[in-house]
């Protein structure tokens, strides 16, 4: 385990401190998979969202971990208690966890769901892993240094998107949220196959290079997305919503995104036409 990092010592994402974090999004999945495939009580959150077990263990699980390894950053999660905004609105650097993100694909048993940690620092991401349990695959990317996928047995592969689109594009859906809005830009984009994909697997999948671009025209939380969205520009993609501006994190009261498109084409236009959008 890496040494704890306190705030009278520096903050470092070295090699040390990436393996530690590595270790402890492994070890929420773990605790994840313990829960998987057994009769799960769900609650409903106050957005309608599905609440289990599994999702709160593995909150614990990080909660204490990131405590131990940088004592003084603090931790923003989907299953934080609520905070004073004031106060979370001050912060230049901090954690924002989604413990569980896909728990609907969880309780669907179609192996579609991640933990995701992402480190944000002035609004932006800067660090983020995507583990996928029931694969034992782990996605990380981090600002300057690149992005790479590892293996069950830790075993790295560099990550990189396709820097020229496919054609026909391969674009991947929100398996649990569709979007009728999102037929009007897609019409726009010419010939597409498209491909359904739960969780921030999609931006995983735009970062390998195995898809093209990630719409998306529905609502999501700033967990849902930072982790995710720090892989994929570490593998040379963007995150932007629909003005072309860099998704950020962390600049108002509301946590929710506004719509976006994640892609690996940096040379293509793929802000919508607003006649006809």
């Amino acid at each position: 385990m890496s040494k704890a990092i306190t705030k009278s010592s520096p903050f470092t994402l070295d090699e040390e401190l990436v393996h530690a974090l590595v270790l402890l999004a492994e070890a929420a999945g773990q605790e994840i998979l313990s829960f998987y495939g057994q009769k799960a009580a769900v609650w409903e959150k106050g957005d309608s969202s599905p609440l289990t077990a599994a999702d709160l263990a593995s909150h614990q699980i990080i909660q204490r971990g990131l405590k131990g390894l940088a004592s003084h950053v603090p931790l923003l999660s989907e299953e934080s208690a609520p905070m004073d905004d004031a106060e979370r609105l001050s912060w230049s650097t901090y954690w924002l966890v989604d413990p569980l993100d896909g728990t609907k694909e969880f309780l669907n048993r179609n192996g579609e769901f991640t933990v995701n940690i992402a480190l944000i620092e002035n609004q932006y991401p800067c660090f983020g892993i995507v583990h996928v349990p029931v694969h034992g695959l782990t996605y990380v990317g981090q600002g300057g240094k690149g992005a790479f996928r590892m293996d069950a047995n830790h075993i790295k592969t560099s990550l990189s998107v396709a820097e020229i689109a496919s054609d026909p594009l391969r674009v991947l859906g929100s398996r649990s949220h569709p979007a009728p809005d999102l037929d009007a830009y897609l019409v726009q984009q010419g010939s597409i196959v498209m491909e359904p994909v739960g969780s921030s697997l999609k931006f995983c999948r735009v970062a390998e290079g195995t898809a093209d671009l990630y719409p998306r025209f529905g609502p999501t939380s700033e967990w849902d997305t930072a982790a995710g969205q720090a892989v994929l520009e570490a593998a040379g993609g963007r995150v932007v919503d629909l003005q072309g501006r860099r998704l950020r994190y962390n600049h108002k009261v509301s946590l929710l995104n506004p719509f976006f498109l994640a892609f690996g084409d940096l040379g293509r236009n793929w802000l919508p036409c607003q006649e006809g959008y």
